[in-house]
């Protein structure tokens, strides 16, 4: 199955001769790169292009392309070579395209040469960057790796072959260009858009991606200084992340990631502009049961609607109403769809009042160029005339987003009672009848998200289970209202309503809320997990995290209270290592009996509070490794951590931060969507106050792990 990446995470490669796919929203030149161990080139013959097509191992299209396939033999590359990048750039004189963010983005699949699929990778948040490293294949320990990487560069491709050591970076870049500009005539086009139902999984599911960082929705998190441009998806978020509905078949994270494809074009693709002039449709291609943005509804029920409709002949909103093999694939692309329509009918809306806020300028600026039209009565009926004009064009505007929030509102109330429990939120009714399940689920609810537009509505953010990278709860009160620091793109400060940046927590409060969310999100994870598939270890080196672990223990989820000292985070953190070697040695071997009777094989969650605190050089090294080689072998990292802590470390946990997907134990603006970019305020999944729900469904599970 194909594993969906997100921005930083890795993945390994079990043959040497793969084949890679480059998918973009218009053509693109696409190279590759050989470094050292450092990444650094050892000149011009260490790069093939279409001007060089051919490397030892390497072979590369001639021409600038929609679609791309280049050829790599590992195993033929050089001694020396380390690192082999996959480079993606925008050519000049191939159509309009200028820049990545305004097209769809693009998306790199690794895999046999038989055509199966490795690794997916979806570049998600980037804007005004006009060339991008994909994907890289390094090596480790003698065995080959694939990491996504998504870093783009705004001054294209010779900073982005400046970057990686090359002198002759200017030249070698013109020749490439003056390579495509020969090849003009055999440019393939993007595909047109075609219409498909929601039959394919998001990459990152609801997630957001961290506004600041552009990951999860989608949506990642966290690092100062600059970072890679690109946004994960809310979903999963994965978010993180994330990529957009229409993606291949992932495995990792989602709301989430993964997914059979569909057959036609990716549903998250917005349709072409008109021939004829008329409004854009902004609506998810695949939806059945929602109107098209900006657009009244034609008389009687559409050609297309099969299910229930209204006495208008509108079709009503069905949970479900989306393709997959199973309810819980229908109802998670269900949500991506509501999600994805969301966020592009209040882009609608932000672009017609952003326009008429435009357009009032320029009226009034020329209503007073003339001098003697400023006084009188002349002057004040063209101002009265540009102000009516302003006043009319705003009201349309939200007359259509009203028209599209009424219709997701009513498709959010059937979706929401309908969700299974990975998906559904603590108050859920699901939750009272909560039975231990028998089968893995396909996604996680990570919290709710919304815009500051329509506040009544929550979109879930879902991502993908297993979960392929970790998660940060920020537990630092000066990070709230915002938008922290993330890992894929800064794009401002941002800050919150007064009435959550009036409440912002204390330093004591924001520890214990982080804790808390961090305890609700560990008892979900071992609520829809069938008993004894899933396991909680806890690093809590000053003892402070006791409280808002009761439940957890005294369930006997947590078999008892973290051992407090550096002994205990010694304890734990070896005796992960320990299953993350033999499993991995198990994996590559495929000797999965020969793993000791007594290693628990169940994947693990470990939650580390107060980090870094209680961990010295040894146990850093030793973390961050869980952090890279863990999801993959079945350990994810959960940290309770103020960032601001660590300062004393320096850039060196860097890397472990921006691996992270932040989220926040209060409402806080710091996710964004993949598709347009909004700044979406994630509130965190806790039980509603005074609630026993979270202490009941671990009752029930602790039952029946004792009767298995």
């Amino acid at each position: 199955m194909t594993a969906e990446l997100v921005r930083g995470q890795n993945h390994p490669l079990d043959r040497t001769r793969v084949e890679i796919r480059v998918a973009a929203g218009g053509p693109v030149v696409a190279g590759v790169t050989l470094g050292d161990e450092q990444g650094r080139l050892s000149g011009v013959e260490a790069v093939a292009h279409p001007g060089a097509p051919r490397r030892t191992g390497i072979e590369v299209p001639r021409q600038a392309a929609a679609e791309h396939r280049i050829a790599v033999d590992l195993d033929a590359l050089p001694a020396a070579v380390h690192r082999v990048s996959v480079l993606l750039a925008l050519p000049s004189g191939l159509g309009e395209l200028t820049a990545f963010g305004a097209a769809a983005a693009p998306a790199v699949t690794v895999t046999g040469l038989d055509g199966t699929g490795i690794v997916r990778y979806t570049i998600t948040g980037l804007g005004a960057e006009s060339a991008v490293v994909a994907v890289e294949l390094y090596r480790r320990q003698d065995a080959w790796k694939v990491r996504a990487v998504g870093q783009g560069y705004a001054d294209g491709l010779p900073a982005m072959l400046r970057d990686q050591g090359l002198p002759q970076a200017a030249e070698l870049a013109a020749e490439i260009e003056e390579a495509v500009g020969r090849g003009q005539a055999r440019a393939v086009p993007a595909p047109a858009p075609m219409t498909a139902g929601r039959s394919e999984r998001p990459g990152t599911g609801p997630a957001a991606a961290p506004a600041q960082d552009r990951p999860s929705p989608a949506p990642t998190t966290a690092a100062d200084g600059p970072t890679p441009s690109g946004a994960e998806a809310v979903s999963g978020t994965g978010a993180a992340s994330g990529s957009r509905p229409g993606s291949a078949a992932p495995s990792g994270p989602g709301p989430g990631v993964g997914a059979k494809s569909a057959a036609g074009s990716k549903a998250g693709d917005l349709p072409p502009t008109p021939a004829d002039g008329g409004p854009i449709d902004y609506r998810h291609p695949g939806r059945r049961s929602t109107p098209a943005p900006s657009s009244p509804r034609p008389a009687g029920p559409p050609p297309s609607a099969t299910g229930p409709t209204g006495p208008d002949g509108s079709p009503l909103p069905v949970a479900g109403d989306a393709a997959g093999w199973s309810m819980d694939e229908r109802l998670y692309n269900q949500v991506w769809g509501m999600f994805e329509d969301l966020a592009r009918s209040v882009a609608a809306y932000r672009s017609a009042a952003d326009f008429a806020e435009t357009r009032l300028e320029q009226e009034l600026d020329r209503a007073l160029a003339d001098p003697r039209a400023r006084l009188g009565t002349a002057g004040d009926a063209a101002r009265a005339t540009a102000r009516d004009k302003h006043a009319t064009l705003v009201t349309q505007a939200r007359a259509a987003l009203d028209r599209d929030l009424a219709q997701l509102t009513a498709e959010s109330e059937v979706v929401e009672p309908a969700l299974p429990p990975a998906f559904a939120r603590w108050d859920n009714p699901v939750w009272q009848g909560y039975h231990v399940p028998l089968e893995r689920p396909m996604a996680l609810r990570l919290g709710d998200l919304h815009l500051p537009e329509v506040l009544d509505l929550r979109i879930p953010m879902l991502v993908r289970l297993p979960l392929e990278r970790g998660l940060w709860i920020d537990s630092g009160p000066d990070s709230y209202g915002r938008g922290g620091p993330g890992p894929e793109r800064d794009i401002g400060r941002r800050e919150l309503p007064g009435a959550l940046t009036d409440g912002a927590p204390d330093g004591a409060e924001a520890r214990r809320l982080a804790m808390e969310s961090a305890v609700a999100i560990a008892a979900r994870l071992l609520a829809i997990h069938p008993a004894g598939e899933f396991a909680v270890q806890v690093i809590d080196p000053a003892g402070a995290a006791a409280p808002a672990l009761a439940p957890l223990v005294e369930s006997g989820a947590l078999p008892a209270y973290p051992l407090p000292g550096a002994k205990g985070v010694a304890a734990v953190l070896e005796e992960l290592t320990r299953r993350v070697e033999l499993v991995q040695m198990a994996v590559r071997h495929r000797a999965a009996d020969a793993l000791p009777a007594d290693l628990d094989t169940a994947e693990q969650l470990l939650i580390v509070h107060d980090f870094p605190h209680g961990f010295d050089d040894r146990a850093l090294t030793r973390l961050r490794y869980l952090a890279d080689e863990g999801p993959a072998v079945g350990v994810h990292l959960m940290l309770v951590a103020d960032r601001a802590q660590s300062r004393e470390h320096g850039p060196v946990l860097d890397p472990l931060w921006r691996s992270l997907l932040r989220l926040t134990p209060v409402p806080d603006a710091h996710l964004a969507d993949p598709w347009v970019g909004h700044a979406w305020t994630y509130e965190p999944p806790l039980a509603p106050q005074g609630s026993q729900v979270v202490r009941q469904v671990l009752g029930r599970l602790a039952a029946a792990r004792r009767a298995s």
